[in-house]
C-alpha cells in the first residue's frame, strides 16, 4: 500500500498516513499486528498521538426510533508525542487486542451480512485531529461459536440478517455496550411453532453466553409471544458435544414452553435459565439470535456513552 492517505485536517504539505495490518482479520480475543506507515510532508510537524480504535455501525432505539450510529468500541495507543521531519519516513509497529466480545463478521470466510467493522487510524498534531480512512477487518467465530453456528445450519435455519443492539442483556456479563443478533428463519420441522430465531454469544476468555430469542407463533386462542433461553458454555467444550443435539434441545424446548426459565443446559450442567435485554433508553427488549445457512447463506448523530463514541453516522 501506498501513503496514499493525505492528513487533510493538518493542510497542504501536511504529512501523510498509511496504516497495515499483517492480517485483516482474527478471533476475538486475538491480536492485529501490522505498522503505521508516516511521511513527512513539506515542514516539520510535532505529533501529539497516534491512535488505532476499532470501529463498527451500531444499532439504537431513541424517542423518535431505531437509527444507526457508526463508531469506536476500543482504542489502542499506537504512539506518544513525538516529532516528524520534513519529508522523514517512520513506521510504528503495534499489536491491536480485539475484545472477547468483539462482534463475528465473517462465517465460512464470507462476510456476514449486515456486520461493519474496521480499524481507523488517528493522529493528532496541534490539538487537530485527523481519522483517517478506515481500513475493513474480517472477524471470524471462534471454535465454540462455529461450532454453534454450524449446528443452527445444519438443522436447516436460513440467515436472515445480523447487526448490533445498543443496550445490556439483564444478568448478563458485557464489557460492551452493545451485542450482536444473529437471526435466522427456522426449517420446517420448528416452523409451526417459531417464526424466527436470535442468536447472541457474550464471551469471555473461558465461557460463552448463547443467548436465545424465539418469536413464537400464536394459536387458535391466544396470541404469539417471546421466549428466551440462556446457556453458559465454557470454550473447552467446543469438541465435546454433539452440536447438532444440543441446539435441537434447545429449539424444541423453547417451542414447547411458555418461557424458559431455569433451562437445563445441553448435557454438562452449564445452562443457566435468565433472559431480558435492556436498551439504552430503558425501553424493552431481549437478546436472542439463531445461526444459519452454511456459507452460502451467511453472504448517528451523537456521544452515546464514554465507551462507545459516536462517528457522525446519521439517521437512517
Amino acid at each position: 500500500m501506498g501513503f496514499k492517505k493525505m492528513l487533510g485536517a493538518f493542510g497542504v504539505g501536511g504529512p501523510s498516513v498509511d496504516t497495515v495490518l499483517a492480517e485483516p482479520s482474527g478471533r476475538p480475543g486475538g491480536t492485529l499486528t501490522g505498522t503505521v506507515n508516516l511521511v513527512g510532508g513539506s515542514h516539520d510537524v510535532e505529533i501529539e498521538h497516534i491512535t488505532l480504535g476499532l470501529v463498527t455501525r451500531v444499532e439504537v432505539e431513541g424517542g423518535q426510533g431505531e437509527y444507526g450510529a457508526t463508531g469506536e468500541f476500543h482504542r489502542l495507543g499506537v504512539s506518544g508525542p513525538l516529532r516528524l521531519a520534513e519529508k522523514q519516513e517512520l513506521s510504528l509497529p503495534f499489536q491491536l487486542v480485539l475484545p472477547w466480545e468483539t462482534p463475528i463478521t465473517a462465517v465460512y470466510g464470507q462476510h456476514l451480512r449486515g456486520m461493519t467493522m474496521g480499524v481507523r487510524t488517528e493522529v493528532a498534531i496541534a490539538r487537530a485531529v485527523d481519522k483517517g480512512d478506515l481500513d475493513p477487518i474480517a472477524v471470524h467465530p471462534l471454535p465454540l461459536q462455529e461450532r454453534i453456528l454450524d449446528a443452527f445450519a445444519r438443522l436447516g435455519f436460513q440467515f436472515k440478517h445480523a447487526d448490533l443492539e445498543y443496550g445490556r442483556i439483564a444478568g448478563v456479563q458485557q464489557s460492551l455496550p452493545f451485542y450482536q443478533e444473529i437471526e435466522y428463519y427456522p426449517p420446517a420441522q420448528y416452523a409451526h411453532g417459531v417464526n424466527e430465531v436470535e442468536l447472541t454469544f457474550v464471551t469471555n476468555p473461558h465461557t460463552v453466553e448463547v443467548v436465545l430469542e424465539f418469536d413464537k407463533r400464536g394459536g387458535m386462542f391466544s396470541g404469539g409471544h417471546d421466549a428466551y433461553g440462556r446457556y453458559t458454555v465454557p470454550h473447552s467444550d467446543a469438541d465435546t458435544a454433539d452440536w447438532v443435539q444440543v441446539v435441537d434441545g434447545w429449539v424444541r424446548e423453547a417451542v414447547t414452553q411458555h418461557q424458559s426459565y431455569g433451562v437445563p443446559a445441553y448435557g454438562g450442567g452449564h445452562g443457566h435459565g435468565g433472559h431480558g435485554r435492556g436498551h439504552g433508553s430503558g425501553m424493552g427488549g431481549m437478546v436472542a439470535g439463531v445461526a444459519g445457512g452454511m456459507a452460502a447463506g451467511y453472504l448517528a448523530g451523537e456521544v452515546i456513552d464514554e465507551v462507545f463514541e459516536d462517528d457522525g453516522g446519521g439517521e437512517e
